[in-house]
């Protein structure tokens, strides 16, 4: 055979490879456990055992090894020293592929402080392995890994069982241990819990069945991945686009870029934008590689829409008739993560799709007791704890409750002082006491009781982009206050904007910033609150002019 041929023969092998490769189902797993249970000596196992490791490390770890086995934990030593260094999320994600599937492992720390971790790496799972170290039992950890699992909806989940070469295979203590985890997991809601007599170090019951159980059925944890349903089901799901970027590179192109959250979308379907509820129809869906007919989660496109309808970074786009909820006063379940417990006085960020909301909890309406999985009174939550919360946003949110879309019905908290992430939330649905969580129930006084009080709507006129823009807004009160208008300026703050013109005021919002246009203008969409924008060079009359013709006609 010439080199040509032989050329031509490797070139088909690799595309044959990776054509066989791009065909595998894939599978997202969390692994999890308690300190020292030999977590990373079962994912060093799993990535060997299924050739998932370049030549060079296997070398590497075999010369550190101690004695002549091979030390499989020191396959994640590189990315424990990653943390070590300081990486933001220290959720390690590694890959390996088997006959008929490609697995992605979310690596997650299992000591008590780096929950938060294990929440993120389990929040995209499609299945879940715990490890519970035979010597040791139940552990408080084991069940708050478990139950954060049964939150998030894992559906299925491995107990391995792991060093039962430590407690001689003995079975009366696997079936002890199993009986006493399946009875904690009963009313977790898993669909499938399997446990796994192992051990990572030894191989045994992990790729290859072990002969030192004979009393297990002869299923190892590989074949029961390799046997679970593709992927988390998510067909016939509403159809769910938030919105990410607004593309406009020219005068021609105006198209919403992000990434299909649940759902199946086609090219002429009739769409609502939410939270404006505006209906168009899709005129395009167009990718890096061209336009397509339909896309179905989780796809990343940009939609075009056959009309010229407002839509904003933030905007969730979904099918006429699968409308989403939308709400301010909601329930929800959190994971506190926070160093600091929480704090009902405090305002807090809640970001939740592509957009923050500010909010405060209102209540916590109860906590989780891990032990015995009983609801107690708690006025508030600390590290690791989880409990119920009512929660009540500035802004509604445009969601799913998290048991119906893990996309649009999971947020997190964010504090606004030190930007971090202090929880993670999973929405149950509108506040138990508030029905759907309208902005009405929030005050017995209507708008329009206010407008035939004080002669006027509310409103926000907002100035932005100049330095003299604070004299401007001043020039303006004082004359819409001469004719009699009840105003009062507001600098920056959209909130305190809102809450001035739901009081029946004209709240003249400005900014020297010419950037802050932009975001305020999604704040005051949002917000449902009649508002203005007015040029800071015009003229104060044409400005008054402009204000009073506005007022005319709202409602």
């Amino acid at each position: 055979m010439t080199a040509a041929e032989q050329l031509k023969d490797s070139n088909q092998d690799v595309q044959r490879f990776l054509a066989d490769h791009s065909e595998k189902e894939l599978l997202r797993l969390a692994v999890v456990g308690s300190v020292d249970d030999g977590k990373s000596t079962l994912i060093g196992r799993l990535l060997y055992e299924c050739n998932g490791l370049f030549e060079d490390q296997v070398a590497a770890v075999k010369r550190a090894s101690a004695g002549e086995e091979i030390d499989f934990s020191l396959f994640t030593d590189g990315l424990r020293a990653e943390r070590e260094q300081g990486i933001t999320i220290d959720v390690a994600y590694r890959y390996f592929s088997t006959r008929r599937r490609k697995v992605i492992v979310a690596d997650t720390p299992g000591h008590l402080q780096y929950t938060r971790n294990m929440a993120t790496g389990a929040s995209t799972a499609d299945a879940g392995v715990i490890l519970v170290d035979a010597r040791l039992g139940i552990l408080p950890q084991t069940r708050r890994h478990a139950y954060i699992a049964s939150l998030l909806r894992i559906p299925y989940l491995a107990v391995a069982i792991n060093k039962m070469d430590l407690m001689d295979f003995d079975r009366a203590v696997f079936d002890r241990l199993a009986t006493e985890f399946g009875e904690f997991a009963r009313t977790l809601g898993f669909e499938q819990v399997r446990f796994f007599p192992i051990s990572a170090r030894a191989g045994d019951n992990i790729t290859l069945p072990s002969a030192r159980t004979p009393w297990h059925d002869g299923e190892t944890l590989l074949g029961w991945l390799e046997s679970l349903p593709h992927q988390r089901r998510l067909d016939g799901a509403a159809f769910r686009f938030p919105v990410q970027y607004v593309l406009r590179p020219d005068l021609y192109y105006r198209g919403f870029a992000g990434q299909i959250a649940s759902g199946t979308v086609r090219v002429g379907d009739e769409v609502v934008i939410h939270p404006s509820k505006r209906r168009t129809h899709i005129a395009s869906i167009d990718t890096f590689n061209g336009g397509l007919q339909e896309a179905s989660a989780p796809s990343s496109v940009t939609l075009r829409l056959t009309d010229e309808v407002d839509v904003s970074r933030g905007d969730l786009i979904a099918h006429a008739g699968q409308s989403p909820l939308v709400l301010q006063h909601l329930d929800a379940m959190l994971v506190w993560f926070g160093e600091k417990p929480l704090d009902g006085s405090r305002r807090y960020l809640v970001k939740h799709t592509s957009k923050y909301v500010p909010a405060h909890v209102e209540q916590v309406l109860w906590r989780k007791e891990l032990e015995d999985l009983s609801e107690v009174p708690a006025q508030s939550l600390s590290l690791n704890e989880i409990g119920k919360v009512r929660l009540v946003c500035k802004r509604p949110l445009v969601c799913d409750p998290y048991q119906d879309n893990r996309k649009t019905g999971a947020f997190i908290l964010v504090d606004p002082l030190s930007n971090d992430t202090v929880a993670a939330g999973m929405i149950l649905g509108p506040a138990e006491s508030e029905g759907a969580g309208s902005r009405e129930s929030r005050s017995l006084i209507s708008a329009e009781e206010r407008r035939k009080r004080l002669g006027q709507s509310g409103a926000v006129l907002v100035l932005a982009g100049t330095p003299e823009v604070q004299e401007g807004a001043l020039r303006l009160e004082r004359a819409l206050f001469d004719l009699g208008r009840h105003v009062a300026t507001v600098r920056g703050d959209a909130e305190a904007a809102l809450s001035l013109a739901e009081a029946g005021l004209l709240a003249i919002l400005y900014t020297p910033v010419p950037q802050a246009r932009l975001g305020l203008r999604e704040q005051l969409r949002d917000a449902g609150i009649p508002w203005l924008e007015l040029e800071p060079s015009q003229e104060l009359e044409h400005q008054v002019k402009q204000v009073l013709a506005a007022q005319e006609t709202t409602p």
